[in-house]
């Protein structure tokens, strides 16, 4: 297991993927395939992998599905940082993060408690219940009824050592540049948004450095490409690619409700790996949306 301390360098070292989760006809787990789309995805190198996350469709899968989709995951890529997607109630959340854990894990991200909303003390009780219960780094994930302050986040820092990383979801960018200077170093920050290169240039001046990217799962060149341009502050070459692909991605996604996961998936199978359906309660893209993504697709890889 990488050390908290030095996955929080890694994960500002570069580009984090967002691998989706395959499904077989029988609505299983599909672990040759997704161990296919790795392999296939490590010949464009990033800082590290987050399984069963949000593309990876976490509110779908059982706890051992995860745990299997972890275990997959380092078989497949033994030298890769590996963090996994963990979430639910208190309970189920130290269970599956410890599952992670056994399973070789190297961090996992902390998806909102489910179904409730809570108070500041009931949100930071749960996390700090879930970092005290694993050896591996923590990374917080800022998202529906699961928002974090940066006092909560900043008392949070300074009682759990393995608290390492900072993700937003929602994009309140007053309250994520308050986290960012009140915290500085002590947390690596991490833009979550659905296809976040809409919104990187923008966090950036939030203090914000890098993102995990959803489109690397079928064009993972043109996704290191945007990166780099950003790292750079090529703000350039990131526009003309907004106008010229992200922005066309980003009509199809908003076409239904999930698409940002769904079109990611169909991404991936038009690329030529088999990925199976969504799960409900998600649908597919129709026939004719999968023709508009087959559309933008050409001319990139």
């Amino acid at each position: 297991m990488i050390a908290p301390t030095d996955l929080r360098e890694i994960i500002r070292s570069g580009l984090l993927s967002f691998p989706v989760t395959p499904f077989d006809a029988e609505d299983r787990f599909n672990a040759a395939a997704f161990s296919a789309h790795l392999e296939w995805l490590s010949q464009t190198p990033v800082a590290g992998l987050i399984v069963a996350g949000g593309t990876g469709e976490l509110f779908s899968l059982t706890p051992d599905e995860v745990v299997a989709v972890v275990r997959t995951a380092k078989s497949a890529q033994p030298n890769d940082p590996i963090i996994a997607g963990c979430g639910y109630g208190t309970r189920m959340a130290i269970d599956m993060a410890q599952g992670i854990e056994a399973a070789g894990g190297d961090g996992i991200l902390l998806l909102p408690h489910y179904l409730i909303g809570a108070p500041q003390a009931g949100i930071e009780a749960h996390i700090r219940r879930v970092c005290q219960s694993t050896r591996m780094g923590v990374i917080v994930y800022n998202r529906g009824q699961s928002v974090v302050t940066a006092e909560t986040l900043s008392r949070l820092a300074e009682d759990c050592p393995n608290l390492i990383g900072f993700k937003d979801g929602t994009g309140d960018i007053d309250t994520v540049k308050r986290i960012t200077v009140q915290n500085g170093d002590r947390l690596a920050y991490i833009g979550g948004m659905p296809t976040h290169e809409l919104f990187a240039q923008a966090f950036r001046g939030a203090g914000v450095d890098t993102y995990s990217s959803a489109v690397f799962n079928f064009v993972p060149k043109t996704a290191l490409k945007f990166h780099a341009a950003f790292v750079a502050g090529d703000d350039a070459t990131c526009e003309q690619m907004l106008r010229d692909f992200y922005y066309p991605f980003a009509r199809i996604r908003d076409r239904g409700t999930g698409y940002a996961v769904s079109a990611i998936k169909a991404g991936v199978n038009l690329r030529g790996f088999d990925t199976g359906p969504v799960r409900t309660p998600l649908t597919d893209l129709t026939e004719e949306e999968r023709g508009l993504m087959q559309e933008l697709m050409q001319g990139y890889d």
